[in-house]
Formats: structure tokens, sequence, C-alpha cells
């Protein structure tokens, strides 16, 4: 069961792994997403945080509402979120764990890219 931290809004949490299922495919671009009762049911969450984190990724241009249908993955989502998400982590993330690796004296020799695939 997903466990929900309490320093960000859960919507945001919510949408944030969305995003990253999204990343990884689930569902593929084209596809419909599952229902907000269906997420709601998965995730243990009220459908109004549910529907927030919906409507975050739609503003993100992530989802597209069809009439009476749900909503769908557009075409061009996962490319727009690696992008997005590779500036993310080069911006915050990578600093941050680059001066930790250096703090730690962890040199490039010492990682083992390999075992990351």
């Amino acid at each position: 069961m997903q466990t929900w931290d309490d320093r960000q809004p859960i919507y945001q949490q919510l949408a944030d792994l969305l995003a990253a299922q999204l990343l990884d495919g689930d569902p593929p671009e084209g596809a419909a997403m599952p229902s907000v009762r269906a997420l709601a049911g998965r995730h243990v969450l009220n459908p109004l945080t549910v529907n927030r984190a919906l409507q975050a990724l739609g503003e993100a241009s992530l989802l597209e509402s069809r009439r009476g249908l749900g909503l769908y993955v557009v075409p061009g989502a996962r490319d727009k979120l690696k992008a997005s998400e590779r500036e993310r982590f080069l911006d915050t993330e990578w600093p941050r764990l680059r001066d930790r690796l250096k703090r730690l004296g962890i040199g490039p020799e010492q990682l083992r890219w390999e075992e990351l695939t």
C-alpha cells in the first residue's frame, strides 16, 4: 500500500506517481487512464483528491479529456515527461547527489552503472 508524505499535498504525490507510471509506458500513449473511481479504490483516496491529481496531469498537457469517454494519454506524453524529468534531475537532484558523493569520497570508478539496467 502506498504511504503518503505529509510534506507535500497528496494529490501532487499521486500525480507524481501516475506520471512515473506514464514514463514507464503504463498506460501507453493513446490509451485511456483508469477511472477516478478505480484510482481512488486502488490508492484508498477520496475521488476529489484523485480528480485533482488527474487535473494536474491534464494541465501539464499529458492527458486529454474525451467527452463521454474519459481521460486519455496524449501522444508524446512520455517524451515530454522524460525531458522535464531529465531537466529537473540535472537542475536539482544531480547537484545534491554530486555534493553527497563528494562528501562521502565516492568517485566515478566506484559507481557501478552496469548494475542499474
